[in-house]
C-alpha cells in the first residue's frame, strides 16, 4: 500500500462530492460538496482542494451500469476527469468503478437518522467517501493502484 493522502471525487450534474483520506490510507472522510452546474468553476475548486491537501492521487468515480457498460454519464465523467488531470498535473488522476456508491451512501445516512431532504447536501460527500474507501481497499488487497489512469486533456 502506497503511503499518502488521496482525494476522491463523485461527479454529478448538480453537485460534486469530495472526500479525503489520511496519509496511511486508513480512513476516508468528507471534505465538501462543490456546486457542479458551472463545470469550469467546479474544476477550479477541485484543483484548489488538491493544492490544499497535496494528495498522491485523485480518484474519480466512474458511473457504470450494473452490467459494467458505460453511458452518457460515464462520458461526462471521463471528460471532467481529463480536464481536472490537466489542471492538477503532475498529480495523477484515476477512474474507479462507482457502481452503487450513492445508494450505499444514502442507506448509511438513513441508517444514522439523517433525513433525505436534509441529507441531500451531504449525500455526494458520503458517496465520495464510499468511492475512496473502495479504492483504498482495492489497493490494499491487490497492491496495485485502483482503477484506470486518466490522461490529461490537451
Amino acid at each position: 500500500m502506497r503511503r499518502g493522502r488521496r482525494i476522491a471525487v463523485d461527479v454529478g450534474d448538480a453537485r460534486i462530492g469530495v472526500a479525503s483520506c489520511d496519509p496511511d490510507g486508513v480512513l476516508a472522510t468528507p471534505v465538501e460538496t462543490v456546486p457542479g452546474k458551472d463545470a469550469p468553476a467546479a474544476r477550479r475548486r477541485i484543483a484548489a482542494i488538491v493544492d490544499e491537501y497535496e494528495p498522491i492521487e485523485v480518484v474519480v468515480g466512474l458511473p457504470r451500469s450494473l452490467n459494467g457498460g458505460e453511458g452518457p454519464a460515464a462520458a461526462k465523467v471521463r471528460t471532467f476527469a481529463a480536464d481536472v488531470a490537466k489542471l492538477i498535473q503532475p498529480v495523477p488522476v484515476r477512474l474507479v468503478d462507482e457502481r452503487m456508491s450513492t445508494v450505499t451512501a444514502a442507506q448509511g445516512m438513513r441508517a444514522s437518522g439523517v433525513k433525505s431532504r436534509k441529507g441531500r447536501a451531504f449525500i455526494d460527500q458520503a458517496a465520495a467517501v464510499v468511492i475512496l474507501q473502495s479504492a483504498l481497499e482495492t489497493e490494499r488487497v491487490s497492491g496495485d493502484p485502483p482503477g484506470e489512469s486518466v490522461r490529461a486533456a490537451t
